[in-house]
């Protein structure tokens, strides 16, 4: 009964300071009506100061949470500003001196970045990497001419430009063996006669056996970065292991047969300029072949002469020493007369269907060939040549 009292006066009494005057017109104080609305009043009472409690609570978490948050991403603005600065580290170019370097297949543009700092070309990886990853540049394998203490951007420039390549060897469709051997020394560094070893050696190690010993016809055509490499047998175990590789996957027979495809595909490419042909005239091969006739054929002829088809001589064409003369002696050559491309070796593995036994290019800028059945249709198309000579020769 007493707390009831105190929680009465409490809560109705007002105090009035010395000297002030009392409040005028302030009715007195409602007692409560019961016990029951005085314990409602104290509860009341009671959840304000805890709610007052716990917003003070949360006031100072806020106070605290947001000081933490404003002193984190402080740092990490500190800290990003000192990253930056440490990736666009660069040096503004143009650079000096001569530095030589190569970028090899495969390599990323960090590992790249890597090597260009090792060599005192760029001032920091960051500054190439980033440039390469936001512009998505392609960096090209090759040897390339740069200078010390290059801007990044300019780097890029050379790497990503194949003209600025050196030391590429590219090997063509139809190219002879000799002709590569020549130019992927003159482009390695490496001396000639380091291959006129392995040549005169048969490839040991190196070729198969059903290649005989001859590298003709068993060197892939495509690019090389053969100034990557450090030697002779480095650069045509490269080939010819692409070599391989492909004759693989096109499911050229393995053993003898793969030699007798690839020496049938070097003839096809060695004659005609358009694929589109090259099915016709491994069909003149295989029924010339059929019947027991030569093959007469003027790129082999040329081939054991060191000389070009059109450089032919009938001098050339009576000379049964030369055992590529397939005038005068009947049957396959004995080794493939250049590096024959997929379409070539196509065609020897599936010959058109037809009855040809000849055939005879009629334009020699376009490359226009007609193939004939009999000697006589030959003949006209042979008269069709010669025609087109006398006019544009």
């Amino acid at each position: 009964m007493t707390d009831d009292f105190n929680e009465f006066f409490d809560d109705n009494t007002h105090w009035v300071e010395q000297g002030s005057e009392p409040m005028r017109g302030a009715e007195p104080p409602e007692p409560p009506k019961s016990r029951r609305e005085m314990r409602k009043r104290r509860a009341q009472r009671r959840r304000k100061r805890i709610s007052g409690i716990i917003i003070a609570i949360a006031i100072v978490a806020l106070l605290i949470g947001g000081g933490y948050f404003g002193v984190t991403k402080l740092i990490a603005w500190r800290d990003s500003r000192s990253n930056q600065s440490t990736a666009i580290a660069d040096y503004p170019g143009p650079g000096y001196g001569e530095v030589e370097f190569t970028v090899s297949e495969g390599q990323g543009a960090a590992e790249i970045a890597d090597n260009l700092l090792k060599a005192e070309v760029i001032k920091s990886t960051a500054a190439f990497t980033s440039v390469v990853n936001a512009n998505s540049t392609t960096l090209y394998p090759g040897t390339f001419t740069l200078k010390k203490h290059m801007a990044a951007s300019k780097v890029i420039d050379v790497l990503s430009d194949t003209n600025q390549a050196a030391g590429f060897l590219e090997v063509r469709p139809g190219e002879r063996a000799t002709d590569v051997f020549a130019n992927a020394a003159k482009l390695s560094g490496i001396a000639q006669s380091e291959f006129d070893t392995i040549i005169k050696n048969k490839g040991k190690d190196i070729l198969p056996n059903e290649a005989g010993g001859s590298f003709e016809g068993w060197l892939e055509p495509g690019t090389y970065n053969v100034k990557s490499m450090k030697s002779a047998s480095e650069i045509l175990k490269a080939m010819v292991d692409k070599r391989i590789a492909k004759l693989d996957e096109l499911g050229v027979p393995a053993g003898s047969d793969r030699e007798r495809v690839m020496i049938i595909a070097s003839i096809a490419e060695a004659e005609v300029n358009k694929a589109d042909y090259y099915g016709k005239v491994t069909r003149v091969i295989e029924n010339r072949l059929e019947q027991g006739m030569s093959l007469g054929m003027d790129s082999t002829v040329a081939y054991g002469n060191n000389v070009k088809p059109a450089q032919v001589t009938t001098e050339m064409t009576q000379d049964e020493s030369n055992p590529y003369n397939t005038y005068k002696i009947s049957g396959l050559p004995p080794t493939p007369i250049s590096n024959p491309g997929d379409n070539a070796i196509q065609a020897a593995l599936h010959p058109e269907g037809g009855n040809w036994l000849y055939f005879c290019t009629v334009n020699l800028d376009t490359g226009e060939t007609k193939f004939a059945a009999t000697a006589d249709e030959h003949d006209q198309n042979v008269a069709e040549l010669r025609k087109w000579q006398a006019e544009n020769q």
